[in-house]
């Protein structure tokens, strides 16, 4: 009876929720964060309707836990998918079990990162094939169109993108990879996206036949599809991710003179603690490293961004026209950031503020949120503060028992609350070759991050501790954590 009040009382607000994430996209590389070459002026101007939360950190810093935990509302070690390729168990509630009792239709449309977990589901009963077992399978969303990203030829393909490109004109056995992931030089050949040598050249696939426009649309055609009913549309961007090539006009919108001066010491090569040493020698690092890659890929990055940034100006006057603004919750985030040659590393995966630190603007429509709007809040928040958020945001109460983060809507709203004192991020390097480098065992492959606002302090096991005084030291070039003077700490 409870839920079918909550329902109806959802229903009769007409709210939703639109959710939108990007990949690998860092904190820093936005016009509002204090970048000094990019332009991203729809999404400074969703921070200045709302409020963009400056020090906002995911629970993993790679693709798969970090989604898991934004998903579940949980820490990794609590959910369990500590690394891409492992399932997220069966038992855990995701966004539309604590959204759907309260009459709210969750859907994805992009990437999810989700493996469902086959085993888990035949141990209870639940044929994978069912309309159930397919839902599990997707984290519990009802997908409206899965587009993960990356789809070589011996990938499964994605739901619809590549039966679209074919519609339109773009043939062949994988048109994503022929004709998306792909550029051409003089003579017509194929010039592949996944090799940085290629990525100031462009697209092959025309700007609106590409990855990000293509998404955008079909989160449209979905909020169209909804109606009346409340929603709650997950608007997964795969960009900026790798493979690193855009389209044009985006391929050379930015140049080398735009990327911005690389973040490392040559000390920070001098005794470098064991585990961070081992990820300078993976194979990213070391082409980041090379100025000539930064110069090539870097410009290319900043204009996916400058792409997603269009999209999203596209999306919010279409929401504005179609009266749809003044009932949604926006929020902009990524799934973690890009270290890009920063500290000697490429990818993501450790703990410095490129990597495990993300943007976060929330616009919350609402008269109460009417006293923070363009505010820069700089409370340590969690990408699982999300879900519990949504909840509220439908008039459902958060599952404390469940949830482990803290709805955002106080802060939203100006409200003096006690906010946390501590971020926690978790990473498992098992499948990293960092641990053959190490000899570890697979079980001891954990880091754990605490980050209290000035001290990060990263748990190692089997190794000393890594620590940095962002106070003194905002760059994070001096890892302290040798020093038996700071132990207390």
């Amino acid at each position: 009876m409870h839920i079918n009040l909550l329902a109806a009382k959802s229903a009769f607000m007409a709210k939703n929720v639109l959710f939108i994430m990007c990949d690998q996209l860092r904190y820093d590389y936005l016009s509002c964060a204090g970048h000094r070459t990019l332009r991203t002026p729809h999404l400074d101007a969703l921070a200045k309707k709302g409020v963009r939360f400056d020090r906002d950190y995911v629970q993993s810093p790679i693709c798969g836990p970090s989604r898991m935990s934004t998903y579940t509302g949980r820490y990794v070690r609590s959910h369990g998918a500590s690394w891409n390729t492992f399932p997220l168990p069966v038992g855990q509630m995701t966004m539309a079990d604590h959204l759907e009792p309260l009459g709210v239709r969750t859907a994805l449309c992009g990437k999810s990162h989700m493996l469902p977990d086959i085993a888990g589901m035949k141990r209870l009963g639940v044929d994978p094939a069912s309309p159930r077992g397919r839902r599990l399978a997707e984290g519990g969303f009802e997908v409206w169109d899965r587009l993960d990203g990356i789809h070589p030829d011996e990938c499964p393909p994605p739901s619809h993108y590549n039966d679209h490109l074919r519609l339109s004109g773009f043939d062949g056995a994988n048109p994503w990879e022929e004709w998306v992931n792909s550029s051409e030089d003089e003579d017509g050949r194929l010039l592949s996206g996944w090799l940085m040598e290629n990525a100031d050249n462009p697209a092959r696939a025309p700007d609106e036949q590409s990855e990000t426009p293509y998404t955008t649309t079909r989160a449209m055609e979905f909020i169209e599809d909804a109606g009346d009913q409340p929603w709650c549309m997950h608007l997964s961007y795969i960009k900026p991710h790798w493979p690193y090539i855009a389209p044009q006009p985006y391929h050379d919108m930015y140049g080398p003179e735009d990327v911005q001066p690389v973040k490392r010491r040559e000390s920070e090569r001098e005794s470098p603690h064991p585990i961070l040493k081992a990820y300078f020698e993976h194979r990213f690092s070391r082409v980041f490293t090379r100025d000539e890659v930064r110069s090539r890929v870097i410009p290319v990055y900043m204009g996916l961004i400058a792409q997603i940034d269009d999209q999203i100006g596209r999306l919010m006057a279409w929401l504005d026209a179609k009266d749809l603004t003044k009932d949604t919750l926006i929020v902009f985030t990524s799934d973690h950031g890009d270290y890009l040659g920063d500290h000697w590393l490429g990818e993501k995966e450790l703990f410095h503020d490129a990597s495990a630190r993300v943007p976060l603007i929330v616009v919350d429509p609402s008269g109460e949120a009417d006293a923070t709007r363009g505010e820069v809040n700089t409370e340590l928040v969690e990408a699982i503060d999300l879900l519990p958020t949504f909840v509220e945001w439908f008039g459902g109460e958060p599952k404390p028992e469940i949830l482990e983060g803290r709805s955002l809507l106080p802060l939203l709203h100006g409200q003096d609350v006690s906010w946390r004192d501590v971020a926690i991020s978790e990473y498992d390097y098992s499948g990293r070759r960092a641990r053959k480098i190490l000899g570890q065992p697979v079980s001891d492959c954990r880091l754990t991050m605490l980050f209290d606002g000035r001290w990060k302090y990263i748990h190692a096991e089997g190794f000393r501790p890594m620590l940095y005084d962002l106070q003194n030291d905002p760059d994070e070039y001096c890892d302290l954590g040798r020093d038996l003077s700071l132990i207390h700490i």
